[in-house]
């Protein structure tokens, strides 16, 4: 549902549709319905499970907490959205659209990373946060420090919509942490010096991959 929200995000800022906009509502109460039965289905369960069950019982509750507070974030991106009307830049939406687009695959990512218990994959999610707070950084450059000196449409919706995506990435590499450390057994660092990558480099090496493609 998490990833779902994201594409109508995606989707919604490219073409302007005020309609799909207003289904991320749906989507946020739909994860916070699935998060009020895990809370519940987890309460009831964990004491009647072995130990490393109730471990991966913990973790589907730190993970539904991360994405209901995505849901959270994405619908107030969308009435930012809706606030904001046609008076966006074509390059906002640009770069709002691909910022959220770079969220769903996170999203997808760590829900794979998650089921499949693929740390490799999770690593990725986190490689992938970089390329989130590189695109904040564009927009925050064009509307408060406006270097060029233009008048900017939009400005204040503009930073709302980009603050929510850059946080709702947060929690995705929240999450992809989370799974790092329930299959290793280990920290974040610790994962990464396995790896023997700083996540500096995995970013240059993130983008070399996305170039090839292109």
């Amino acid at each position: 549902m998490a990833k779902e929200a994201a594409a109508t995000a995606a989707e919604g800022i490219a073409t302007g549709s005020s309609p799909l906009l207003n289904t991320l509502r749906e989507r946020e109460k739909e994860l916070d319905n699935l998060d009020m039965e895990i809370d519940a289905g987890v309460t009831m369960a964990i004491t009647q499970v072995s130990e490393s069950e109730a471990r991966e019982l913990l973790a589907c509750m730190k993970f539904m907490i991360s994405l209901e507070r995505i849901g959270d974030l994405l619908l107030s991106f969308g009435s930012s959205a809706q606030a904001a009307g046609s008076g966006l830049d074509p390059q906002d939406v640009r770069d709002l659209t691909h910022m959220a687009t770079v969220l769903e695959k996170m999203l997808t990512d760590v829900g794979t990373a998650f089921s499949t218990r693929d740390v490799k994959k999770a690593v990725a999610v986190l490689r992938a946060d970089a390329e989130i707070d590189r695109l904040r950084n564009l927009i925050f450059l064009r509307h408060i420090e406006n270097p060029e000196h233009l008048q900017r449409q939009a400005s204040l919706q503009v930073i709302f919509m980009t603050q929510s995506l850059e946080r709702a990435g947060d929690h995705a590499k929240n999450l992809a942490e989370e799974v790092c450390h329930f299959v290793s057994g280990h920290t974040v660092r610790h994962v990464l010096m396995t790896y023997d990558k700083p996540i500096e480099q995995m970013f240059l090496d993130w983008l070399r991959g996305r170039d090839e493609k292109h």
